[in-house]
């Protein structure tokens, strides 16, 4: 007998999930959020502005509503819609706070790419660029530095919010320096130098990087506290410093090179140094943290043998590595810096 009380919610939420998903993913890729800004526009106006059919234009513009990403005043053509709050801090391309850029990179490349999940399940083969004959996601940006700085701007929305909080959970009086290996734009080095003014920091990454970088560290003025180093990570040593951060960078790789990392950043810290990873650290029971679960998914589709991983299995590899104390913090979101102390 089926009990009464079961209902197929949940289920089919989840099944239709992807419609959601691409109405925001559309309202971002054709600049919705930031066309509205401050301003209150009817459907006819702010449709006309962005070049939409008629037929579609209340359906979608009321879906976003519904969802909480728009908002509106009124009803019927004269309703006059408007950002949100959060929409307006975070989907304006003009907001400092921006998260829009990885939101596009999921719609040109990943709700493409996740089509073909079946097919990394059964083979442990990308699904990316590479399967179609075209160069790797990381090799095609490397090869064309204003595209490389686009994608790094994508991820930085993202990023601050972790960044931030690492620099206000975790303990850094004890720090004098600080190296972000894979450090990007140098946002974990900014958001660290910012809270803590005693903290000297180096961003290292590959050398095409270290432009992109100097640029970021100028415009927040810290050049005097924040310098780059270049370099691969796989075939040169880390530059040595009290703290060692790489924030999402290890779910990159398969064991093997997680542990060479590992090993790198144990080699150049000193005793009492910490190394810290941010990631959507999977819970150690691997049921709760459904982000954290799916994102190692995507890197299956991204790279095969790269996956994210759970704070105990962080501890199991430092400890191989011969680092001695532990902790996980959690940041924000389904995001936690793991920590593993020499």
């Amino acid at each position: 007998m089926i009990p009464t009380e079961q209902t197929p919610d949940a289920i089919l939420q989840t099944a239709f999930g992807f419609w959601g998903s691409k109405v925001l993913l559309t309202g971002v890729e054709f600049g919705l959020f930031t066309a509205l800004g401050e301003r209150r526009l009817t459907g006819a106006q702010l449709g006309g502005e962005l070049g939409l059919h008629p037929r579609g234009i209340a359906d979608f513009f009321d879906a976003l509503v519904s969802m909480k990403f728009l908002d509106r005043d009124g009803d019927g053509a004269d309703a006059l819609y408007f950002n949100t709050p959060a929409g307006a801090l975070y989907l304006d391309r003009r907001s400092p706070r921006y998260i829009g850029g990885i939101l596009e990179m999921l719609n040109a490349r990943l709700f493409k790419f996740w089509h073909d999940l079946p097919e990394a399940l059964r083979t442990g083969r990308p699904q990316n660029e590479i399967k179609h004959g075209q160069k790797g996601m990381f090799e095609e940006l490397y090869s064309e530095l204003p595209r490389l700085e686009q994608f790094m701007g994508a991820m930085t929305g993202l990023s601050r919010i972790n960044f931030e909080a690492l620099a206000g959970k975790f303990d850094f009086s004890r720090y004098q320096t600080l190296c972000d290996i894979g450090g990007a734009t140098g946002l974990l080095c900014i958001e660290a130098a910012k809270k803590h003014p005693h903290l000297r920091c180096t961003s290292f990454d590959l050398p095409p990087v270290e432009p992109i970088a100097q640029k970021h560290i100028a415009s927040a003025g810290l050049t005097d506290r924040i310098g780059t180093a270049g370099g691969d990570f796989f075939a040169d040593p880390l530059p040595k410093a009290d703290v060692i951060t790489m924030g999402m960078i290890l779910h990159d790789w398969n064991l093997e090179k997680k542990k060479h990392l590992i090993r790198a950043a144990y080699d150049a810290l000193p005793l009492g140094g910490a190394f810290i990873v941010v990631e959507a650290l999977i819970d150690d029971a691997r049921r709760e943290n459904t982000f954290g679960l799916l994102m190692s998914l995507n890197m299956l589709i991204e790279f095969g043998e790269a996956f994210d991983y759970s704070g105990s299995d962080f501890h199991g590899w430092c400890a191989e590595a011969g680092f001695s104390r532990f902790e996980v913090i959690h940041l924000a979101g389904p995001s936690s810096a793991a920590i593993a102390y020499k």
